[in-house]
């Protein structure tokens, strides 16, 4: 079937193309078009298949029903989870959403965000690098919609949602003290994300609260691109030397699996001489030998916050009232620590 346009409705008709916009962007009452040709216009559109340009549509309406999405990596696993559910959650809405990744590179990150202006996106979804202190604050300026997700600027007033970094390490150091653990060592990745700081500090507030010294040598922070190799000198030198860790903190899923990996192939038991525990839950931790303990954060809720918060924003041309939600982790706990 021949693709129709507005043009051709309204030469079929005999009507004008204004006439036709207004009753297809149903505005046919207010501008007192009679119930007679708005039926028929519709008649037509329907019969005829007719699909209408969402962009020339967003324009003329002020909108490109379009949302931005900017994360470190859309093939991280938590990440892709996390749009999946922005994307079911801004259909609801009768949004589209545009992805980009930006390999946690700020100058990327500042080329994605003007990019999908140029797109005319009604509103974006960030989950910055955190080295975009400028580029953050000219959109709190212009008034454009935007939420930060997982990451944000805790100097700068805006809207975000994240999780309780500091609180969802604590409780799994504080677990591993529960079950007997003395010498707990701790595995990140070296950064200055305030998500990763906080969660070091959480590791450190659980040891002090409880009587128990920070041994530097117990702590290791990898790169982030080098930290497969990193982690086989980080696991020998935390169990194999004197005074040996009897139990490992990782601040990410991919962190905890590689670190597991090395274990098992130096032939240390888990969890009999070192437990292992993870914030942020990989999909497959219940099924590896020992299934994995887990803070598992939202991202369901995450994602569906961050989309309700934008569409708000958007409908409400710019509130001035930043919404930030601090969502809980949630400790799944299997044999990887004992129990």
């Amino acid at each position: 079937m021949k693709k129709i346009f507005l043009k051709d409705i309204a030469q079929e008709l005999n009507l004008s193309k204004t006439a036709v916009s207004l009753v297809l962007n149903n505005r046919g009452d207010e501008n007192k078009i009679s119930k007679e040709t708005q039926k028929r216009i519709l008649d037509f559109a329907k019969k005829n298949n007719y699909r209408p340009n969402q962009m020339a549509r967003g324009l003329s309406l002020g909108k490109s029903e379009t949302i931005g999405l900017i994360v470190p990596n859309i093939s991280d696993i938590f990440y892709a989870k996390i749009a999946h559910f922005i994307e079911l959650k801004a259909k609801e809405f009768g949004y589209n959403v545009v992805f980009s990744s930006s390999n946690e590179d700020a100058a990327i990150e500042k080329e994605l965000i003007y990019s999908m202006l140029n797109r005319q996106v009604d509103g974006l979804i960030i989950a910055s690098t955190q080295k975009n202190r400028a580029d953050i604050l000219k959109l709190k300026e212009a008034n454009f919609p935007f939420v930060l997700i997982d990451r944000y600027y805790p100097d700068i007033k805006t809207n975000y949602v994240i999780v309780d970094n500091l609180g969802g390490t604590k409780n799994m150091t504080s677990h591993l003290l529960k079950n007997g653990r003395k010498k707990i060592g701790f595995i990140s990745i070296k950064s200055e994300l305030d998500a990763l700081l906080q969660r070091r500090l959480g590791y450190e507030l659980a040891l002090s609260e409880n009587g128990f010294e920070i041994e530097n040598d117990h702590i290791k922070e990898l790169d982030l691109f080098h930290y497969q190799n990193e982690m086989k000198v980080a696991i020998k030198d935390m169990v194999q030397k004197e005074n040996g860790v009897d139990a490992i903190v990782f601040t990410t899923h991919y962190l905890a699996a590689s670190g597991l990996r090395e274990l098992k192939l130096l032939n240390i038991e888990v969890p009999g001489k070192v437990a292992i525990i993870s914030f942020d839950e990989l999909g497959a931790f219940d099924l590896v030998d020992p299934p994995i303990t887990a803070s598992k954060q939202p991202v369901d809720a995450m994602g569906n916050e961050a989309v309700e918060i934008l569409v708000n924003e958007i409908d409400k041309n710019n509130s001035k009232i930043e919404n930030e939600r601090v969502l809980q982790t949630e400790l799944l706990i299997r044999k990887s620590c004992g129990v």
